[in-house]
This record gives structure tokens, sequence and C-alpha cells, in this order.
């Protein structure tokens, strides 16, 4: 197996979901990483592919479940 795949449109998808819920919640990228030890700003950026436990962890923290993150980024 040749490294990790990437699909750059599905991780740019979660970027700009990640910011929203971030700007909703009226947060900065130092106020997640001290509340969750999750550095945001390079899965923001859409640079970094995200495990799913990593994610889970940022919807626990925006509160709101791993369906409900993928029903919006249609």
């Amino acid at each position: 197996m040749k490294g990790h795949i990437r699909n750059d449109k599905l991780l740019l998808k979660i970027s700009i979901r990640l910011k929203l819920l971030r700007s909703l919640k009226g947060v900065t990228q130092e106020e997640v990483y001290n509340e969750t030890g999750i550095h945001i700003s390079r899965i923001e950026a859409g640079k970094t592919n995200i495990s799913v436990t990593t994610l889970n962890r940022l919807c626990e923290y925006f509160e709101i479940d791993l369906v409900e993150f993928f029903r919006l980024l249609k």
C-alpha cells in the first residue's frame, strides 16, 4: 500500500465546515487547542488528513454529532 489516500475536495469541505462551527461558537484556533488539545489550524487549511477520532472529538466540542456534520457537507 502506498501511503495515505487524500481526497482534497473532501478535506476542503471539512475545513470549511469546521471554520464555520468555530466561528459560530465564537472561539479562536488557540482556544480550540487549549480546550481540546487539537491543532485545528492545519485541518482548517485542508493540509492534513483528519482521523475519524479527531473529527469526532471536534464534533463533541462543537456540540454536533458526526451524522449531522456530514449531512451538512453536501
